[in-house]
């Protein structure tokens, strides 16, 4: 399984993920979901992926020989960053088009699903969810972050904090938070973790970052969530038991 989260801000982009592909008992392996395209100076384009990781490959090694051999439709000549979110759903449906007309394969599950993210041109930076399906769906003012994977334990998190209007550094350290949280309630969500945060109209993917389970940095934004939210349990108000009533009263 993986997590990797994309959010979208007035200031830019920010995208984290993790590294985990198979967490069984004796057999822990990692395989970077985060990957960046070589494309024409006007644009940045990063991939995200999660799902079939044969199917993840076969996309990835599509689209950069379409690229090298200036195929009709590439990451270097598509107009927008929805054509390129298009072109992605289109070439990821035959990949697993292929892998399910292979012999011997019943029990392959060849889905993946993807996020899209980055500039083109003059466009406002952006990010694009793709659907094993091929379809695709785009953040929104209320919505500006996806996510693909394991979700559901590093929502409450993003749904609480982010905004558009959020800092690029604020809005990393909530992914980030996010991301921990996910690690922490499931184990096939693993480190290293990747950060990188794209700064609108800089056509750079300079500030990039890797942590390691051990790393510092890391390790002190998890005892310092872990202390507050100890310390705001803490606060919460006693229950009342002068509204209580037997239960027998419900029936």
């Amino acid at each position: 399984m993986t997590y990797c989260i994309a959010a979208t801000l007035e200031e830019g982009l920010v995208l984290v993920s993790d590294s985990r592909t198979n967490a069984g008992v004796d057999n822990v392996s990692s395989y970077g979901k985060m990957h960046a395209f070589d494309t024409v100076p006007d644009r940045k384009l990063v991939l995200l992926s999660a799902g079939n990781l044969a199917t993840t490959q076969a996309v990835l090694e599509q689209l950069h020989r379409d690229k090298q051999k200036e195929a009709d439709i590439n990451l270097n000549n598509v107009e927008c960053l929805s054509s390129a979110a298009a072109y992605l759903g289109k070439t990821s449906l035959e990949k697993q088009q292929q892998h399910n007309n292979a012999k011997g394969q019943s029990a392959f599950d060849p889905s993946a699903s993807f996020i899209l993210a980055g500039q083109v041109g003059d466009e406002n930076p952006g990010a694009y969810m793709v659907y094993p399906e091929g379809n695709s769906i785009t953040t929104s003012h209320n919505t500006p972050f996806l996510q693909i994977g394991e979700i559901k334990y590093g929502k409450p998190v993003l749904d609480r904090f982010m905004s558009p209007d959020r800092s690029l550094d604020e809005a990393a350290r909530c992914c980030l938070i996010s991301m921990d949280s996910t690690i922490r309630s499931n184990v096939s969500v693993g480190p290293p973790v990747e950060l990188l945060i794209y700064r609108k109209d800089s056509f750079s993917l300079a500030e990039y970052y890797c942590f390691q389970d051990d790393d510092k940095y890391m390790l002190n934004l998890r005892r310092i969530w872990e202390d507050k939210l100890q310390e705001a349990f803490a606060q919460l108000p006693e229950l009342d038991n002068r509204f209580s009533k037997p239960l027998s009263e419900k029936l």
